[in-house]
């Protein structure tokens, strides 16, 4: 399988998860969910050494103006963001009316619930927590950028070889089989698949709107590198496909800041961007959270004005850093401010809550997919102003 690319092998561990989760028995999902728990410690564990060992050199080797790149990628994504959530809030607010126009609010449950555990309670923690590393990796890049010293950057640069390596050899071979145990084992819980059925016209919606986004985004991106905008979406479709099957953008970094060097960003500002975009650019997560919490709120009876979605937006933006580490981490960390902000009850929560997992890989590969666009955006402006030398 190594000889075909990685997209390929993705696809195929997606499509054969579906088939295996139909027809498969409880102990062999539980295997695979064995594994995964597995491969999904092990990523919890390396994804910090993965951002401190990409983003402190990359900073580094930037020298002077590295803080000031830093915080202008920053910015771009959070105001992408913000953005993305009002673009979902005026496309609901004006098509829901018509769409959901005879349903009801239904109790489901946490979809996660009815998903198999492994015969192995495996628990590894990470060293440190993302924002601690994300902090740290601030903190050492911006100083041995400002030091101008070579001995503490080239132990930085000999790290993140060791992690290189750990990436290669490890993590994008054994990709594949974690994409599929997660397909499998979703797959065979069933509620997921009932909860798309009965909001699958949201969920088209939701769709729509990532893919009207991700080109809004390369098309700015393409305009300010003098590329083709959708051939740099083509060529950022493996990191979309590895995101659809893991649920994460960070698990996701690797392949990501691989195909975001192909798409002409240069590697030190690639090596420090998409580790911190994958943490801080959330506009596929915000799309799909706003499209569902007016969904279930339109269902309950009640509307809601951009008065009230606006502060909500704002306060999100900063509350869902670092929730990409985790699948379904948006909505976790949104709780609540749905709850405080938007007046989500129990009942209000759990529908929330299963909607958004029931296609929350979406939202992660509308994510990851865009941070390719950032880190371009953020090439194009250091070009053209000499932000950094």
């Amino acid at each position: 399988m190594r000889r075909f690319g990685l997209l390929f092998r993705i696809i195929i561990a997606i499509a054969l998860g579906i088939i295996v989760g139909i027809i498969a028995n409880d102990w062999f999902i539980r295997l695979f969910a064995t594994f995964n728990d597995i491969f999904g410690g092990f990523l919890s564990f390396i994804i910090p050494l993965i951002i401190l060992g990409f983003i402190a050199p990359g900073i580094g080797y930037m020298g002077k103006g590295a803080g000031k790149l830093l915080s202008i990628t920053a910015l771009i994504a959070y105001v992408s963001t913000i953005f993305a959530g009002i673009v979902a809030f005026f496309a609901a607010s004006n098509l829901y009316p018509a769409i959901l126009s005879g349903q009801s609010l239904t109790m489901f449950d946490d979809p996660s619930g009815a998903l198999l555990e492994g015969f192995l309670d495996f628990e590894l923690h990470p060293p440190f927590e993302v924002i601690t590393a994300l902090i740290l990796a601030f903190v050492l890049g911006i100083g041995m950028a400002a030091l101008k010293s070579d001995a503490l950057l080239n132990i930085f640069h000999d790290f993140r070889s060791i992690i290189e390596l750990v990436i290669n050899k490890m993590i994008i071979p054994l990709l594949p089989f974690h994409i599929f145990g997660i397909f499998a084992n979703m797959t065979h819980a069933g509620q997921v698949a009932s909860i798309l059925q009965v909001f699958a016209v949201v969920f088209v919606m939701i769709i729509l709107l990532h893919i009207l986004y991700l080109i809004v985004q390369y098309s700015i991106a393409g305009t300010l590198s003098k590329q083709n905008p959708f051939r740099m979406l083509r060529t950022m479709t493996p990191a979309y496909f590895t995101a659809l099957g893991t649920q994460s953008s960070a698990a996701t970094i690797p392949v990501t800041l691989d195909h975001t060097k192909k798409i002409k960003v240069k590697g030190n500002i690639a090596d420090f961007t998409i580790p911190l975009l994958a943490n801080v650019h959330l506009s596929g997560s915000t799309i799909t959270l706003l499209s569902c919490a007016t969904a279930v709120l339109f269902l309950q009876g009640e509307s809601i004005a951009f008065g009230d979605v606006l502060p909500f937006l704002l306060v999100l933006g900063v509350t869902m850093i670092a929730a990409p580490g985790v699948p379904g981490g948006a909505v976790m960390a949104s709780i609540g401010l749905l709850e405080s902000m938007l007046g989500f009850g129990p009942t209000m929560v759990s529908l929330m809550i299963a909607l958004y997992l029931a296609q929350d890989s979406l939202g992660t590969a509308c994510n990851v997919t865009g941070d390719g666009a950032i880190a371009s955006m953020t090439n194009s402006i250091n070009n053209r102003w000499g932000i950094t030398k």
